[in-house]
């Protein structure tokens, strides 16, 4: 086996590593998986009582109402899979330079 496919091979089982340890550290805890935007404004609320935010979310100003979940999930997906093909891009630009050059 060459030394890229053990490389890749290693980097693979270190990503689902990765994926799966919050799950498996987690289980039986009743862990919240709730997002940064929530525990930051708990955190501000008990510091400062009746706090009021001084901005909003451009989208919520735009519409007049708060977004629903599941657009705003599929605003973050959307925005995920454009930085995903950005990076894969580049990524194969490098690769394919690199074997023009071997020529």
């Amino acid at each position: 086996m060459k030394s890229d496919s053990k490389k890749v091979i290693i980097l693979l089982l270190i990503a689902v590593i990765i994926a799966v340890m919050p799950f498996v550290v987690l289980r039986g805890k009743n862990a919240p998986f709730g997002g940064t935007d929530d525990m930051a404004g708990g955190v501000v609320e008990s510091i400062e009582e009746g706090y009021e935010p001084w901005t909003t979310p451009v989208i919520e100003k735009a519409i007049g109402s708060e977004i629903p979940g599941e657009v705003e999930s599929l605003l973050f997906c959307l925005q995920t899979a454009i930085g995903v093909g950005i990076i894969s891009f580049y990524m194969g630009r490098f690769v394919e330079r690199k074997k023009h050059r071997g020529k």
